[in-house]
């Protein structure tokens, strides 16, 4: 398996990866970047939220990335266990999750499960579906920093239970 032209190109990237982040050099931890992306993500994707929101997030995690890659602080190297470089290889990923987590939340305009958008709520503040345009489970495909993610959709299909609304009142 070592010797796959797939395992050697995960490899390489995992390892130039690392000597980006430990070449980084710069003043802010890995802390605080986990920190501000949690924020925003609470505050503009949490339990409910809204296209302005969502819109908001989107613009606002490339600018974290931007300044995570040239401003973070790694102490250490990667010749031994160094659990701050792990923690930065995580919060990059995270990086990477939340922004397609709020472009899926975006994208999906209507009101089920986690999806709660204040936008789409029926008069009595229940969540307001539209399985019509929604009956999938979504898989978005990221692409890199500067490219468009791919949807994949799958779906929901059921054949001894019937979709409905369920309703917290």
């Amino acid at each position: 398996m070592a010797d796959n032209p797939a395992f050697k190109q995960a490899e390489e990237a995992a390892v130039a990866k690392t000597k980006k982040l430990l070449a980084v050099n710069g003043k802010r931890t890995v802390d605080s970047f986990h920190r501000e992306l949690g924020l925003l993500m609470w505050e503009n994707c949490g339990m409910a939220r809204n296209e302005a929101s969502l819109k908001s997030a989107l613009k606002r995690i490339p600018e974290i990335r931007e300044e995570f890659w040239n401003n973070l602080t790694v102490p250490g190297s990667g010749a031994a266990l160094n659990q701050s470089l792990e923690h930065a290889l995580r919060v990059a990923d995270f990086m990477e999750f939340a922004e397609l987590l709020c472009l899926d939340a975006l994208h999906r305009n209507e009101s089920c499960g986690g999806h709660f958008r204040t936008e789409f709520q029926e008069a009595d503040g229940e969540a307001k579906r539209d399985d019509q345009n929604f009956a999938y489970a979504a898989a978005w495909e990221y692409q890199g920093p500067d490219k468009a993610p791919v949807l994949h959709k799958e779906s929901l299909v059921y054949e001894e239970v019937h979709m409905s609304t369920r309703s917290y009142k």
